[in-house]
This record gives C-alpha cells, structure tokens and sequence, in this order.
C-alpha cells in the first residue's frame, strides 16, 4: 500500500547528463550514461534494473561516494561535483543515511555502539548521543537490543539496526541499496514497512534500489528502470500518485 503523503512540488536531487565511467583496460565502462533525475522532496521512489545495470554506482554518485566523470548531479542545491573532500564528508554526514544489502554492522561492537557511530564522525556531543541511540533502535523495534552485538541477533534485526545508525543522524535522504536481498520475504516487507513509515513521518526522501519490482509497486510512489547506464526513456517506467480509493482496495 503506497502513501497519501503529499511531497514538495521542488527537486531535491536533479542530475544533468550524468555520467560516470570507468576504464577497463582499452574498454570504457559507461556504469552511469547521461543520466537527467528529478526527486522531490519527501517522495519514495524505487529504482530497477538487473545487476550491472548502473544502480549502485548512481546511488553512490547521490552519496558523495563518487565523483561523476561529466555531467551535474545536485542535492538541495549544492553541486556535489564540485564539493570538497571535506565538504562530501560533511554532506554525507548530515544530509544522506544509507543502508546496505550486507548490513555492514561492526561484530565486535553492540548494536547501541554500531547506532552511535555516526554521531562519533558528526563530533555530536557525548551527553546527547545515549538518548538519541535509545530513540532510534525503539523507533525500529529493537529497544531491548541495545547491548547486543551483530552476531547475537537475526538478520532482520541487524538490518534494523542498520537502518537506525542511518536515521540517528536524521538526514533528508535515505539511500536504501538492495536493503531486503539478505532477507526473507516476511522481514523484507517489515524492512520496506519501516523504510515508508520513516517517510510518512519524517518526510524524509527515499530512493531505494531493488531487484524485486513487486515490494517496488507496494511501497513506492514513482518506479524508474535502469539499464546499460540510462534510465528508461523518459527517466520513468511509470510514475503515480494512487488515490485514496485505490490504496484502500489494495
């Protein structure tokens, strides 16, 4: 069931012939070819394609993780081609959250020190960091867990708890790649429940990577498919807003 949530009429990201590639020997590798994207702020959108497609290496482009080989990519505003090392680090700590498919959870850490870490990178003070901890493994489910390290608890729950280390820090960009691959259907759906809930609730804007284009239609408002590095022809397989009604019949 998709939201009725409204989003903001402006972009918050908007790419340009968005490229990035990569030299393979002779061979030019074009991951991310003339890529133009808009998304507005608080709208969830899920996007497609087969493995090598150019997902990953566009959503690493929206973190601050790559630089594009041409073209402009802009998030509220800045240019991130043209930010600082340092300024990335900051964008990336302030502005975006991202979770993985393989959790990327310290082991010898507990799940309340794993949640922490960004705060630590952030330089937020000590005294502010327990309660925001605290608040953000309850709002996942996990308040008992705190004390736990990764290999104490299930799959599902690392991957909570992954999605509350990339929420404590309350970004406007949730960047989610392949968040339910290592997981059954069941938590899966419970993953992509939480991820939409974060967005009704904290208007945070979502793009979310995914193979499976069933949990897409579920819980995304516009769906975009990617392939050889280019999103479909209009950027869009399709793009709705459900009504009321239909959400309801669903």
């Amino acid at each position: 069931m998709v939201s009725a949530k409204q989003v903001s009429s402006e972009p918050l990201i908007r790419s340009r012939e968005l490229t990035r590639h990569y030299k393979l020997g002779p061979a030019i590798i074009r991951a991310v070819d003339g890529v133009n994207l808009e998304i507005a702020g608080g709208e969830f959108v899920a996007l497609l394609g087969a493995s090598g497609s150019g997902k990953s290496t566009l959503l690493h482009l929206l973190a601050g993780l790559d630089r594009p080989t041409s073209g402009t990519i802009e998030v509220q505003g800045r240019r991130l081609g043209q930010l600082s090392a340092g300024e990335l680090a900051q964008y990336r700590r302030h502005t975006v959250g991202m979770v993985f498919q393989s959790f990327n959870l310290v082991g010898s850490m507990t799940l309340g020190e794993n949640v922490e870490l960004p705060m630590r990178f952030s330089e937020i003070e000590r005294s502010g960091r327990s309660l925001r901890v605290q608040q953000a493994l309850e709002r996942v489910g996990l308040g008992g867990r705190m004390n736990h390290r990764p290999g104490e608890v299930s799959g599902g729950e690392q991957q909570r708890a992954a999605l509350a280390r990339a929420l404590v820090n309350r970004p406007s960009l949730l960047l989610a790649d392949e968040p339910t691959g290592n997981l059954d259907s069941r938590t899966g759906e419970e993953i992509l429940s939480l991820i939409r809930e974060f967005n009704d609730t904290l208007n945070m804007t979502v793009l979310l990577v995914t193979h499976e284009r069933p949990l897409a239609e579920r819980y995304a408002q516009r769906l975009l498919l990617m392939a050889d590095g280019r999103l479909s022809s209009s950027g869009q397989l399709f793009s709705y807003q459900r009504s009321a009604v239909e959400k309801a019949d669903r």
